[in-house]
């Protein structure tokens, strides 16, 4: 919830904010290194460079500071870039302490009570060959994601096991750029929907974040999202006992104010934004 707004009591009415922020990875390995991908075991899921990792724990600390409201869970897709992007993240958000001189999340204290971390596969990577190319995606059309041993790579104490997933399981490959975006919508109104009295971080791919600016405001082109840039949407939620219902979402995020560049006048050839970049 939103610690701003203002609750509007009348027996057992009240409404508030619910705030949702949608966050792309950091800067992928095979960006620096070309070759990495000729002897890669997982050439489609490439890893975070150091620099990525860097900047993944700097966003956490930036949206510390400057977003006004708590986050209370954090949803990733299953992609390594994204959970290793998630871990930074939350150790930012998470820390005990400023640690000034610290870059990035292995070393600190946190507060494993202030959020709670989820994989959903609905928020992974657009599963065709205009994201990842047939040289490099798994030739049996299996990407082998071991969950727990993702976990693993999230600080301890944070990861909540009882969340259902709106994905059990992967897209089938080659999805279309409008299904991906299809599902991205359904994906981030359902787990608001799913938690509609917290605010909720989404860490995916480029397309995603890129869907959840042009989903929400009117006639937005989306040409540019950044690594780890991000947008923020709110609505207003009204619960009565037990039941909520609420308004449509709001993008509050500017152009170029945090990494993602879009327009509202100017058309752009259809295609998905570009995740390998």
């Amino acid at each position: 919830m939103d610690p701003s707004a203002t609750p509007n009591v009348d027996g057992q009415r009240r409404e508030f904010f619910q705030n949702v922020v949608v966050m792309r990875h950091g800067d992928r390995i095979d960006n620096f290194e070309p070759l990495w991908t000729t002897t890669a075991a997982r050439p489609w899921d490439p890893p975070l460079v150091e620099k990525g990792r860097v900047r993944a724990f700097r966003t956490g600390r930036d949206l510390k500071s400057r977003l006004g409201f708590p986050i209370h869970r954090v949803f990733v897709s299953p992609f390594l870039r994204c959970v290793q992007t998630a871990s930074e993240v939350v150790s930012a958000l998470c820390a005990v302490d400023e640690y000034p001189d610290v870059t990035c999340g292995d070393r600190i204290a946190i507060d494993s009570s202030k959020v709670k971390v989820s994989i959903e596969y609905g928020l992974c990577e657009m599963l065709s060959s205009q994201a990842i190319r047939h040289d490099v995606a798994p030739k049996d059309g299996h990407f082998g994601f071991i969950i727990s041993e993702l976990e693993a790579l999230l600080p301890a104490g944070i990861v909540d096991h009882t969340a259902q997933r709106v994905y059990e399981e992967m897209p089938q490959w080659e999805e279309t750029v409008t299904g991906t975006r299809v599902r991205y919508e359904h994906v981030f109104k359902a787990l608001a929907d799913k938690y509609p009295s917290e605010n909720l971080l989404l860490v995916t791919h480029g397309e995603g974040v890129g869907v959840s600016v042009s989903a929400f405001l009117k006639d937005a082109t989306v040409y540019e999202v950044e690594y780890c840039a991000y947008s923020e949407l709110r609505r207003r939620v009204f619960q009565e006992n037990q039941s909520f219902t609420s308004d449509a979402f709001e993008v509050r995020t500017k152009n170029g104010q945090t990494g993602v560049s879009y327009c509202s006048s100017i058309a752009t050839p259809n295609g998905g934004i570009d995740d390998s970049a």
